[in-house]
């Protein structure tokens, strides 16, 4: 079967943007995962991340490039994946790692302030007695 080469085109294009989104679902699988969990369940989370991970390729180039699947489409998903991991997925997950910390900061604060007055009660109702 002949292809266009625009065709060709839009299908590495698709693949390489696959790539760069497997990278950014590693790295949020990366930072969620945690480091200390024991061997077994590490083996079972990546298999189980890794189907995820194919099935959602699988349909995002599906409906990019009607799924032609060749060793070229194999190879700029792989060149995808190396780019953003060279480039993008350093500042990627500093950007993580601040929300994270601002999230749970915030979190903190907030149940600070609404955790005070219930001290405060709490501390009157000791005091008096």
């Amino acid at each position: 079967m002949v292809i266009s080469i625009e065709l060709q085109f839009r299908i590495v294009i698709f693949s390489l943007l696959a790539g760069i989104v497997t990278g950014v679902l590693f790295d949020l699988y990366r930072v969620f995962r945690g480091f200390n969990t024991n061997k077994i369940i590490m083996i079972i989370e990546d298999m189980l991340f890794w189907v995820l991970c194919s099935l959602l390729i699988f349909i995002f180039l599906l409906y990019t490039n009607y799924a032609f699947v060749t060793l070229y489409v194999y190879l700029s998903i792989v060149l995808g994946i190396l780019f953003y991991l060279k480039v993008i997925s350093r500042s990627f997950l500093k950007v993580q790692y601040g929300l994270i910390r601002n999230i749970s900061q915030g979190f903190r604060v907030m149940f600070k302030y609404i955790a005070y007055p219930f001290k405060i009660l709490l501390y009157n109702k000791y005091k008096n007695k």
